[in-house]
């Protein structure tokens, strides 16, 4: 890494990848790449040093990144084996390697504490850096969201030895970590076009609990069905919202805020306030708070911490939030987070009504679970339904949205991205807003905002 004078991003845009890319620039290096599309995040990142192109182009890769001996390349399994970029490095033997692998190695000499799930991982995590950066501890921290009380999906420290990581299932990705702590939030079936099976995708994490190091410890989701295959010497403890070793007591929901009891296995810390305060967020703030404390955060810092905390953009944001009109953005792109959602959507606004848009993410996720997507949704009182986000995926014959929405019992229109805004402006029935997916449903967030602010 050292004699690296730049590297090079195959899909630069991805939240992933930016922070890795934030890291390299931080370190002096120059740091260029491709993506498909220019968001606000490859925009920042421009500001910050990076040279960024967005066409499939051999002849726009800088010069300085031509260099095998001084250039590293880093690839996101996210980018088609047919990229003629990814092509060119192949063929002439260029030094690359998946991201996570370079963040395995990047991390491998710190504290590592990783997150993994299918569900909950981004918010546990961020709130797990957070706590940390403002205790006394403070930490690295490599994430999957923007954290909006720092602005960024990074954070440095030179003198933490700990490193918080969001750690990604997909396609094997975190078994190149090397952890001192982990906590597993869920495990239910996802990434089914990589593993197969749900049995497939429990092994992993099976194997991810393996890499645990001697001496080190596992928080994991009380109840689920996971059985740990921990190295000797390793504690397991377990967690939730209201059961096993660290959980909460004592909530108290209403005016808008959430406070609680934190029960540890040696002391029980009162008054917790959520600083985003939705019902979910008490399940990720007691495994995030496990692992602070078990590696020596206060009992005040947790207080102080968890109180501050503005959470991570794209996951419960609230982007208007008035008495005539609501707005919130959610992440959600798999059945159990949806439910999750449009749960907690429901219970801080239960005398208003809820109108959901959702575009699906993936054709084999749509594919895999169509009824599981169609009953979660169903929780809506209005659903308005996107055409599915192709992401990495090339068309799969026979499946759309049409899959879900058919199943779908609520209140449903099904509707084409560029239809969505003249079909909002005509709407007249709008209280709350939920907008949900993993896909570029980001990009009609301004839009959305600006046509329900005309509307007040």
């Amino acid at each position: 890494m050292n004699n690296i004078e730049s590297v090079y991003f195959l899909g630069i845009g991805g939240i992933g990848m930016s922070n890795l890319a934030r890291y390299f620039l931080s370190k002096g290096k120059k740091v260029a790449g491709y993506d498909r599309t220019e968001t606000p995040l490859t925009k920042d990142l421009v500001n910050e040093g990076a040279e960024i192109h967005y066409s499939d182009e051999i002849n726009l890769i800088p010069e300085y990144c031509k260099n095998q001996e001084k250039s590293l390349i880093v690839y996101t399994p996210a980018i088609p084996a047919d990229n003629r970029e990814m092509q060119y490095f192949k063929e002439n033997n260029f030094d690359m390697h998946k991201r996570a692998e370079v963040l395995g190695i990047i991390t491998k000499s710190s504290k590592a504490l990783c997150c993994a799930g299918t569900h909950g991982k981004t918010t546990t995590s961020s709130m797990l850096a957070h706590i940390l950066k403002q205790s006394h501890l403070d930490t690295n921290a490599f994430l999957g969201g923007i954290l909006k009380n720092y602005n960024s999906n990074l954070m440095l420290s030179n003198s933490s030895e700990f490193t918080v990581i969001e750690a990604d299932e997909y396609d094997r990705s975190f078994h190149w970590l090397h952890p001192y702590m982990a906590l597993i939030t869920s495990v239910d079936p996802d990434h089914l076009d990589i593993y197969g099976t749900e049995e497939e995708y429990l092994k992993s994490f099976e194997h991810f609990t393996s890499l645990i190091q001697a001496g080190g410890t596992l928080v994991i989701k009380h109840n689920i069905k996971l059985s740990p295959k921990v190295k000797e010497g390793v504690q397991v403890f377990t967690y939730s919202h209201d059961k096993g070793d660290f959980h909460a007591e004592n909530i108290k929901i209403g005016n808008g805020e959430i406070q609680f009891d934190f029960v540890t296995p040696k002391e029980t810390i009162k008054g917790i306030h959520l600083g985003v305060p939705i019902k979910i967020n008490i399940e990720n703030s007691v495994g995030s708070m496990a692992l602070a404390w078990l590696n020596g955060a206060t009992a005040d810092e947790l207080r102080q911490a968890m109180k501050t905390f503005q959470g991570a953009k794209r996951r419960f944001d609230f982007l208007l939030k008035t008495d005539k009109l609501v707005m919130i953005d959610d992440y959600a792109h798999h059945p159990d987070e949806l439910a999750a959602s449009i749960t907690s959507v429901k219970e801080l606004y239960p005398d208003k009504k809820l109108i959901g848009i959702f575009q699906p993410h993936l054709y084999s996720r749509t594919r895999d679970f169509a009824p599981e997507f169609a009953k979660s949704l169903s929780l809506l009182d209005e659903l308005i339904l996107l055409d599915i986000y192709p992401a990495r995926e090339k068309p799969i014959k026979g499946v759309t949205s049409q899959m879900i929405f058919d199943k779908v019992t609520c209140p449903k229109i099904l509707c084409k991205k560029d239809e969505l805004l003249p079909l909002l402006d005509k709407k007249d029935d709008i209280e709350v807003l939920l907008t949900i997916g993993a896909g570029d449903i980001d990009q009609l967030l301004t839009p959305i905002k600006e046509l329900l602010e005309s509307k007040l």
